[in-house]
Parts: C-alpha cells; sequence; structure tokens
C-alpha cells in the first residue's frame, strides 16, 4: 500500500488552514501546514509535497513569489499547485497561473470542489503512462518520469504545461480546441476562460525556446503542434520571429 499523499497548505489565515487541515485528513491526506511565505519554502525543501495550496494574498512574501521560487527549485518545479484566491477577477486568476500555479479556486470554495479539484489533479499526475515516450520532431516526452526534452535538454515545465504538450503531440497533428486542452491539462467540468489556456501555451512557448513555433495558433479554434526536427536558424538582430498563426 502506497503513502499517502502529502498536502502543503498554505495561508495566512489559521483558522482556514486548521480547517482544511482536519478535513484533508479525515479525506486520508498527509498534511503540512505553513501560514507564511517563507514558512512553505523551508517546509518544503525539508519534505517535499506532493501537491501545494497556495494562498495567493499573504502579507511578507506573496504567494507569486512563492510558486515563482518553488517552479525555479528543480526538487519542487513539477510540484502541482492550486491558487487560493480572495479575488475572482481573471486578471488576478491569471497571474497566479503565470507564475506556475496549475489550478486555482475562489474563496470561499466548497470543500467538496477542492477535494475534487485535488484529486483530478493527483490522478493525472500519478497514473501510470500507457507507453514510455512520446516524440515529435526534436521534442521528447518521458512519460515515466513526466518530464520534457528538447534536443536532449530537460525543459522545465509545469504539469500543467507538461499534460498540454503530450495533449498536443497525441493528437498527431489535429487542432485541438481550448476546451479539449482544458480537459486534458485540467480535467472534465472545469470551467476557465480562454484567456487562462492562452497564458499557458504562451508559457509553454517560451520554454520551447527556438522550438516554440512547433505549437501553432489555428485562428478561432485552437493549438495544434508539429513536428521541427531541427531550431530556426538564427536571425542576425532583432527579436525571435513570433509562433506562426494558422487561419
Amino acid at each position: 500500500m502506497s503513502d499517502p499523499a502529502t498536502i502543503l497548505v498554505v495561508d495566512d489565515e489559521r483558522d482556514l488552514v486548521e480547517l482544511l487541515s482536519v478535513n484533508l485528513e479525515a479525506a486520508g491526506y498527509t498534511v503540512i501546514p505553513a501560514y507564511k511565505g517563507d514558512d512553505a519554502l523551508r517546509k518544503a525543501s525539508e519534505h517535499v509535497p506532493t501537491l501545494v495550496l497556495l494562498d495567493l494574498m499573504m502579507p511578507g512574501l506573496s504567494g507569486t513569489e512563492v510558486a515563482r521560487r518553488l517552479r525555479a527549485d528543480p526538487r519542487t518545479s513539477r510540484i502541482p499547485i492550486i491558487m487560493l484566491t480572495a479575488r475572482a477577477a481573471e486578471a488576478d486568476q491569471i497571474v497566479g497561473l503565470s507564475v506556475g500555479a496549475d489550478d486555482y479556486i475562489t474563496k470561499p470554495f466548497s470543500f467538496k470542489v477542492l477535494l475534487a479539484r485535488i484529486e483530478a489533479i493527483l490522478r493525472r499526475t500519478t497514473a501510470e503512462p500507457p507507453q514510455d515516450s512520446l516524440t515529435l520532431g526534436a521534442v521528447r516526452l518521458d512519460l515515466a518520469a513526466h518530464e520534457a526534452y528538447a534536443d536532449g535538454a530537460l525543459l522545465k515545465l509545469t504539469p500543467t504545461e507538461y499534460r498540454l504538450l503530450a495533449a498536443m503531440i497525441e493528437a498527431a497533428g489535429r487542432t485541438l480546441s481550448r476546451a479539449q486542452l482544458v480537459e486534458c491539462a485540467m480535467g472534465p467540468g472545469i470551467a476557465v476562460t480562454d484567456r487562462v489556456i492562452d497564458v499557458h501555451i504562451a508559457a509553454l512557448r517560451r520554454k520551447l525556446g527556438c522550438y516554440a513555433d512547433m505549437v501553432r495558433t489555428v485562428r478561432g479554434v485552437g493549438y495544434r503542434a508539429i513536428a521541427l526536427h531541427a531550431a530556426p536558424a538564427a536571425h542576425p538582430a532583432g527579436p525571435a520571429p513570433r509562433p506562426h498563426d494558422e487561419d
């Protein structure tokens, strides 16, 4: 029997942390509580959690900075992060996603909804892959290790970015709508705006670097991936060209 998943719960509201701890432990999880950002980073380093519940707005070290630092550390870079935020505006939610969060939940929230989102993310990140790898051009995904490589170099992708790339490679050139990408990356029944997927795709392209153009925008539909077997030739001056859009 495998050990229970460990969830790091980070929020400056002590009552909320205690309530979540009681309910998550009753659901079979091990909980590590933290009430400040720097405390969360220390505890994540001492005992790497399976998933992080992270408040966006905290005094001192903010949730966005905690997420940035978790993503920058190789030991914690691929841990799923669910942001908890009292702000419902799309712009505030996108801030959390842009620094590497995989999902967000707006306060106040139902514990049943939170538990369902946690379980959905953990199913996706711990499921046994049906094959060893996926390859498209110079990009290869190691499905067992949940790692992505371009020309043999490891790409530091978040779990959501990794699943988006895997979905597009598995689609074998077919265009996936934003709704299909949401289901592949976040699970069924998750309601997010098109802009949320666009933010994740933009981050994925940045991390693909010279292979960014493998992810094509199909206007009015969604995205698809094509094979690039060699990096595009460097331009003598000026910024790299923007990823190609398709009509």
